[in-house]
């Protein structure tokens, strides 16, 4: 990285950027089923710039934790420009995590593997604001992962964000063409936190003379994370009148880790209260070798602010009419609640202001005042007391796994087991068949009695089984606790064709080796029967309700990811949650090798043969052929599936395609005329959304797809017609965005508009067609490919469709010819 007029800087290299947009596909819902991660693009249009858009790229909290990511940044942002070239618009921090939330975050790795000095950053309380330049002088500002939309009723974070921007910019006499042209020259994103609790209030207060854009951070829009040192940081505010966050610096970690054992005593720094810290290095790359990068971590108090937490969803509830549910802090909570019904009780119109997050600090600072403490003493106070409502639990916990077939729960729990020598109990390996319920409790609180915590390995995937076993457990066990250890599989639009896939690749895999899943033995579509009923069946866990709400914690984990991933959650969830239970975290040799015994040492001793019924009718057609229709003659089959596309209206593709090449000189138009003249334009102009031949890496789009062509038939009179299209399935918005063509093939990029649709192709598009009859229209897929790698460098010739084109398509189901 070069350094330009004192400035950390370094140009954006555009094949890197191409490089990292289609590791980002790869892994989006469209293109990336199957793969143990999960990427959501969102496209938004910025205000004020003329139709210029931008493309956000979200992976989940948890993904972050994976170690093969195309990009750690959360909050990333990207952008086409006007000539093509793919840029980075702007660039979140790369996720970091508490320390002892992860093996990288604990401190003898920390110690270990980390540069100083530590520049501590305290913890602002509000949400992440991000600005930067686009080209034409735009200034681009966002939230975390939205540009400046706005819903029904309130401004969003974006929006409130870009007001704030407008006061400090106006306060020194400045314009928004003149940060984005600064930001862009840097070619840099400003980091800020917005705090104003007249647009939403957070934990701690603000007063109206503290609102406003609090700069953290400065990042430059690179594929591998760079940023500013708090020194230049603070120059920049004071140059654009934003805020500062303060910082201090530590020069070695020993007297860092006692500054922040200090402030964890009180909760504050310099007299004001505070969330904690985030703490800015360098780190190995590779932890034990590589070159040092920028590297953050953070240090968060975590009371009294969890307390403060629980008060206001217990203030929630009552305002809604609902018990509050609370199992820490009991006495002073009821305390607490007693005054905020007394107020609300006065004054009726609090209750709509604090539903809508406002008057939620005055309430607490009431109730500490009228009580003469702050939060920090209530917590000094139930330590000194020996209060064990917290988080001092240390026997008499119940990990529920809730998971379907094929997520790894009994891989996890046998770790679990073999690392703290916790208690794990196998509802498979019952095998009466009565009252089977009532024995797999009396084992769990057996297994209580002689361990500290155990694992009750069934997959309470419905409520009812939770229920049940919540139930009975503190009908014996009063004091017992419980933890949802929680595979998610919500929202099952979105999560079940991936889920799917990589539990029955795992299943297939393992042969006979499983107690219920004999697929070794069993045929593959009765196996894959079993697993989607169990899918079907899952009920998410809900904290706020019966029974879930019984949890004394949800640990999320993703069905995608290895059980070694989803161990290190569970213990470091759990030596958060209870650390008198764990009182140190293992290591990573020691989380690899109980993940290692678990998969090597496991036979299950006792195998159920789940019964599969079958119609014998069924299978005499089977075995015989196609059924005779009741006149002796067999029917011809009707011709299969071939393809599902967006069909749409010629006229108003051909007239797009003329208002383009009207307006360009005859070279350019060459290709175009060449299709005209030879009748090489296509009859008619679709969007493909999947071919047969996709269906082995798509199946669950070609299931859906053919589901929903199903349910059509059933109401309409079905069109068998050998390479003919069925009736309409569904509607489409396809924006035609852009015309790239070389000497053999020409076809739109494409963009589908409606929720609910998708293309099993990398990039969406409308082929129009051939130089040659010998030349398929599939090469589009090719052309496209060779334009994202190499842009118009080789023989290719693109142009943009100008007004924002869009038409209404039909989805259809298309039939394969003879």
């Amino acid at each position: 990285m070069a350094s330009r007029n004192s400035i950390p800087y370094a140009s954006q290299d555009s094949s890197q950027v191409v490089s990292l947009i289609r590791g980002l596909e790869s892994n989006t819902k469209k293109n990336g089923r199957g793969h143990a991660v999960s990427c959501k693009k969102h496209t938004y249009e910025v205000a004020n710039t003329g139709g210029m858009t931008v493309d956000s790229w979200q992976f989940r909290d948890w993904d972050y934790k994976r170690r093969d990511l195309p990009t750690y940044a959360r909050g990333l942002f990207t952008h086409r420009r006007k000539d093509g070239i793919h840029e980075i618009a702007a660039r979140g921090y790369d996720k970091f995590f508490n320390v002892g939330e992860v093996n990288e975050t604990q401190w003898e790795n920390v110690k270990a593997q980390t540069l100083g000095p530590y520049e501590l950053s305290v913890k602002e309380n509000g949400c992440i604001i991000f600005m930067s330049g686009l080209e034409g002088d735009h200034l681009l500002v966002c939230s975390k992962h939205s540009t400046g939309a706005r819903d029904n009723v309130n401004l969003s974070h974006a929006v409130a964000g870009e007001r704030w921007v407008d006061k400090h910019l106006n306060a020194i006499g400045r314009t928004r063409k003149d940060l984005a042209r600064e930001l862009r020259r840097r070619n840099a994103t400003a980091v800020a936190e917005l705090c104003d609790d007249t647009f939403e209030e957070h934990v701690l207060a603000y007063e109206p003379k503290d609102a406003g854009l609090y700069l953290h951070g400065m990042n430059l829009n690179l594929p591998e994370f760079a940023t500013y040192p708090g020194k230049l940081v603070h120059e920049f505010a004071d140059e654009w009148g934003l805020k500062k966050a303060q910082y201090l610096l530590k020069d070695d970690i020993d007297s860092m880790i006692r500054f922040l054992d200090e402030c964890a005593e009180t909760g504050s720094y310099n007299g004001r209260d505070t969330e904690g810290f985030v703490i800015r290095c360098r780190r190995k790359e590779h932890g034990t070798g590589g070159d040092y990068h920028d590297w953050f971590f953070k240090y968060k108090f975590e009371e009294p602010y969890l307390m403060y937490r629980q008060w206001r969803e217990c203030t929630k509830a009552i305002i809604s009419g609902r018990p509050p549910k609370y199992k820490k802090h009991k006495k002073i909570t009821e305390e607490y609640l007693l005054y905020a019904r007394r107020q609300l009780a006065k004054d009726p119109s609090l209750g709509k202001a604090y539903n809508m997050n406002h008057g939620i600090i005055a309430m607490r600072e009431g109730f500490l005042k009228e009580r003469g403490l702050k939060g920090h003493d209530i917590i000094r106070q139930e330590e000194e007391a020996g209060n064990d409502d917290g988080p001092a639990v240390t026997r008499n916990v119940v990990l529920l796994p809730v998971a379907s077939i094929g997520c790894g729960k009994t891989t996890v729990a046998i770790a679990l087991a073999k690392l703290f020598d916790w208690g794990h109990v196998q509802n498979d390996n019952i095998t009466t068949q009565k009252n089977r319920p009532k024995q797999f409790t009396m084992q769990v609180c057996n297994a209580l009695t002689v361990h500290p915590a155990m694992i009750a390995d069934r997959n309470n995937h419905q409520k009812r089984e939770r229920k049940q076993i919540i139930d009975d457990v503190l009908a014996v066990i009063p004091d017992a606790r419980f933890v949802a250890l929680h595979y998610v599989h919500d929202p099952k639009s979105e999560m079940l064709p991936g889920i799917r896939q990589i539990t029955q690749e795992r299943i297939f895999a393992r042969g006979d080796n499983h107690q219920t899943i004999q697929a070794g033995s069993k045929s593959r579509s009765d196996i894959i029967g079993i697993m989607d009923g169990f899918l079907n069946r899952f009920e998410p866990v809900n904290p706020h309700s019966e029974p879930d709400d019984a949890f004394d914690e949800i640990v999320d984990l993703d069905v995608r990811a290895s059980s070694r991933e989803n161990l290190e959650t569970v213990v470091s969830s759990l030596h958060s949650f209870y650390p008198k239970l764990i009182k140190t975290m293992p290591s990573s040799e020691d989380l690899d090798k109980a993940i290692e015994a678990a998969l090597n040492d496991y036979k299950p001793d006792i195998k159920h043969d789940l019964s599969f019924k079958s119609n014998k009718k069924d299978k005499s057609i089977k075995q015989n052929g196609s059924a005779s229709q009741p006149n002796g003659l067999v029917q011809p089959k009707p011709p299969k599936l071939e393809y599902f596309a967006i069909k749409l209206p010629a006229s108003e593709v051909v007239s797009a395609l003329d208002k383009v090449f009207n307006n360009l000189p005859p070279e350019k138009a060459r290709m175009y005329r060449h299709l005209q003249q030879s009748r090489r334009l296509q009859p008619a102009f679709h969007v493909t959304l999947i071919h047969r031949a996709s269906i082995d890496s798509h199946p669950e789009l070609w299931n859906h797809l053919a589901s929903l062509h199903a349910d059509t038939l059933t109401n309409k009179a079905p069109n068998s017609t050998a390479g003919s299209a069925g009736p309409s399935i569904g509607k489409c918005r396809v924006r035609l965005e852009r015309v790239v063509w070389d000497d053999r093939v020409m076809c739109f990029v494409a963009r589908l508009l409606d929720e609910g649709w998708e293309t099993a192709n990398a990039i969406a598009h409308v082929t129009v067609g051939t130089a040659s009859q010998d030349i398929k229209p599939k090469e589009s897929n090719d052309l496209l490919h060779k334009w994202i790698e190499s842009g118009t460098e080789t023989g290719i010739e693109e142009c943009e469709v100008g007004g924002h084109v869009e038409v209404h398509g039909n989805v259809v189901a298309v039939m394969q010819s003879r």
